[in-house]
């Protein structure tokens, strides 16, 4: 893609007004001093003294700070929160960017916020150490009212976006905010407008959604067709393009080190390798940057390659960033376009 095009693309995201539909979670870091180490006298174990704490929002807020590290105008969040320490730090998360409506961010009661506690030993001219993760999230199925409630928003923002990106993170069926319900909302819409881009992706994978645009890994692909994961970028073209072929709506696939693979119904696919490894790497965040790049430049009418190398390239950024969950922006993209493999 040459520089023209790019800034050409580039330059239409600040009039694009996108969706972020699913579940928002808070990342909340301890960074950890090992030089102020203690034992506890009560207990005998080690104690870990936590000189810094920071957060940011995560899980479909990833995808979320990736829209606004591209600059794009408007950015609607459509989730829930728990009326509790960590939503507050949630929302504020959120709304610190102008671009962001948290308008259909509901609080709910009854609900914990999504968080993911990451300690972290952090030593002077090292990579930080990531300890073993402490999680917040729901084992109970969402409740009705708030389900019903969320359908609503999903309406609502459907009627003024270019595009909706749903992003499932929870592990246990029915316990955020993709349920069933919401699915079956979904396929209303793209009924009703065909034309409405949907971007889904979900970590226990995507059998059974309805005809959306979808973004997987070889497992998640090989899972929804019945085989064993695509072996070749070959395999993955071939799959790829018989999902979208069936669905009528585009696939992605992420294959690590091997780049991304994508096919459209009308049969065409395409793959761009990974861009070479410049130093320490952190995959954490990386698939969400190349959601997020890929909705913002198809809805601002980039190519099905174009749409590709640029989250190729935005992948290859973020996993640059050690110890967060990093994003791309648009300078990011531009210094790197060049490495695109062809």
């Amino acid at each position: 893609m040459s520089p023209d095009r790019f800034a050409e693309i580039a330059s239409r995201y600040k009039g694009l007004r996108i969706a972020v539909v699913g579940d928002f979670c808070l990342d909340r870091y301890l960074e950890i001093d090992p030089a102020r180490a203690e034992t506890s006298i009560e207990t005998g174990l080690p104690v870990y003294n936590v000189a810094n704490v920071r957060a940011q929002p995560g899980g479909a807020g990833t995808v979320l700070n990736n829209l606004v590290a591209l600059g794009v105008g408007r950015i609607e969040v459509v989730g829930f929160r728990g009326d509790d320490g960590e939503g507050y730090e949630l929302q504020r998360g959120l709304e610190i960017h102008p671009a962001v409506s948290t308008e259909h961010l509901h609080t709910a009661a009854d609900r914990r916020t999504f968080t993911y506690c990451k300690p972290l030993v952090v030593r002077p001219g090292e990579a930080p150490v990531e300890l073993n993760r402490l999680d917040s999230k729901n084992w109970t199925p969402t409740p009705k009212p708030l389900e019903a409630r969320l359908i609503e928003s999903l309406r609502a923002v459907a009627t003024r976006c270019h595009a909706i990106i749903v992003l499932e993170q929870v592990d246990a069926a029915e316990t955020g905010v993709v349920t069933r319900g919401l699915l079956e909302a979904i396929d209303r819409i793209t009924d009703e407008r065909p034309e409405l881009l949907f971007l889904a992706d979900s970590r226990r994978g995507l059998k059974g959604w309805p005809g959306v645009g979808l973004k997987m890994n070889a497992a998640e692909l090989g899972a929804m067709l019945g085989r064993p994961p695509a072996e070749s970028v070959d395999d993955a073209r071939r799959a790829a393009a018989e999902l979208a072929k069936g669905s009528g709506r585009p696939v992605f696939v992420t294959m690590a080190e091997r780049g991304i693979v994508a096919a459209d119904p009308a049969g065409e696919t395409v793959h761009v390798g990974s861009l070479p490894l410049r130093g320490p790497i952190d995959v954490v965040g990386a698939g969400d940057s190349v959601t997020a790049n890929l909705a913002a430049a198809l809805a601002a009418g980039a190519s099905l390659r174009e749409a590709v190398e640029l989250a190729a390239v935005a992948s290859s950024v973020v996993v640059h960033q050690v110890g967060t969950t990093g994003v791309a922006t648009v300078d990011d993209l531009a210094g790197l376009l060049d490495r695109v493999p062809s």
